[in-house]
C-alpha cells in the first residue's frame, strides 16, 4: 500500500501520469472517494497521458465512456454513482471489454458485476490537497505498485541537488 499527499490539482494530475506510465495493460483501477475528491480529474488526466484527443466527458449520466488509445486498444471510464445495482451493468456490453484499461468511479456500486480490480486508488480531501492510497488487488497490481515506487526512486535521483 503506498500513501501520497497531493498538494494540488496538478499533484494529482501528475499522479495520472505515472500511473499511465507504468500501468499493465489490461488493468483495472477503482477510484473511490466522495464527491468532489478528485477521481475525475485523475481519470481525465490519465486519459490525457494515453493520448486521448478532444473532450474527455464525464460518464456521471452515460455511465461508460469509451477512448480508443493510440498504441491500441481501448480505455472504459465508467462512473456507477447512478446505478442501482449491478444487473444494470449488463446493457453497457462490457463482456467483449475485458482486454482494456478500465477506469471506475463509484465501484462498490457495481463490485458484483466487475472484473476485480488490479489497483484501488483512493482520494480525499486534505485541506487545499488530497491523500491518495495506493493498494495492490492482484498480483499484477503488486508488480504495478513496484514499478511506481522505482520510477519515484529513479526521478529522485536524477533530481539535481539545490
Amino acid at each position: 500500500m503506498t500513501h501520497l499527499h497531493l498538494n494540488d490539482e496538478a499533484a494529482t494530475r501528475a499522479l495520472a501520469v505515472r500511473l499511465a506510465r507504468t500501468a499493465p495493460h489490461p488493468a483495472v483501477v477503482f477510484l473511490h472517494g466522495d464527491l468532489g475528491a478528485g477521481k475525475s480529474t485523475l481519470a481525465r488526466a490519465w486519459l490525457r497521458e494515453l493520448g486521448v484527443t478532444g473532450t474527455v466527458r464525464s460518464p456521471t449520466y452515460t455511465l461508460l465512456e469509451r477512448y480508443p488509445l493510440a498504441r491500441g486498444g481501448e480505455a472504459l471510464h465508467l462512473d456507477l454513482y447512478r446505478i442501482g445495482d449491478a444487473g444494470e451493468l449488463e446493457f453497457l456490453g462490457l463482456d467483449e471489454a475485458r482486454d482494456a484499461l478500465w477506469l471506475v468511479e463509484w465501484p462498490d456500486r457495481g463490485a458484483a458485476g466487475m472484473p476485480p480490480a488490479d489497483l484501488h486508488v483512493r482520494l480525499s480531501l486534505d485541506g487545499p490537497g488530497r491523500e491518495a492510497t495506493l493498494a495492490a488487488g492482484t498480483g499484477a497490481g503488486e508488480a504495478w505498485l513496484q514499478r511506481l515506487e522505482m520510477e519515484a526512486q529513479l526521478h529522485r535521483i536524477s533530481e539535481p541537488n539545490p
